[in-house]
C-alpha cells in the first residue's frame, strides 16, 4: 500500500528530517523534504503529497503558517498533515478546525511513532485531529 503514497516532511532540522524520512523510505513510501515551511509550500504545489508531516517553528512559513496555506488551496486542502512540535509550542483548538493537521506529536518522538501514525491517516484519513503524547 506505501509504495504509491507520497509524504512531504518539512523541517529546518537536517537530522529530523533524513531519520524521519529514512524510516518512511524503509516502509515504502515516496519521501519528498524540504528544509522550510515556503520550500514545503512549492513541493506540496508542484506534486501535491498523500500527507504533510512539518514542524512547527521553522524560518520563512512556520508549521502552521503552512498548513493554513495547504488549507487555503483548493489542490491542497484535504491533504492530512501531521504536525510535529517541541514542548511549549501549543496549538489551539482553532488551529486544528482551520488547517487540515489529523494529529500532533510533541519531540523527542520516536520515528515509529511517526510512521505509525502516518499509516494510520493514510488508512483512515477522515480521523479527528488529536494531539499524541510522548
Amino acid at each position: 500500500m506505501n509504495a504509491t503514497k507520497k509524504v512531504l516532511v518539512c523541517d529546518d532540522e537536517p537530522h529530523i528530517v533524513h531519520v524521519v524520512a529514512a524510516k518512511l523510505r524503509n516502509a515504502g513510501f515516496d519521501v519528498t523534504t524540504a528544509s522550510d515551511g515556503q520550500e514545503g509550500l512549492a513541493f506540496a504545489c508542484a506534486q501535491p503529497p498523500d500527507l504533510v508531516i512539518t514542524d512547527y517553528q521553522m524560518p520563512f512559513l512556520s508549521g502552521l503558517e503552512l498548513c493554513a496555506k495547504l488549507k487555503s488551496i483548493p489542490a491542497t486542502s484535504k491533504i492530512p498533515i501531521i504536525m510535529l512540535t517541541a514542548r511549549g509550542f501549543s496549538l489551539t483548538e482553532a488551529d486544528l478546525v482551520e488547517t487540515s493537521i489529523r494529529r500532533v506529536i510533541v519531540k523527542p518522538f520516536s520515528p515509529r511513532e511517526v510512521l505509525a501514525v502516518a499509516n494510520e491517516i493514510l488508512l483512515n484519513k477522515y480521523a479527528p485531529a488529536e494531539v499524541v503524547p510522548s
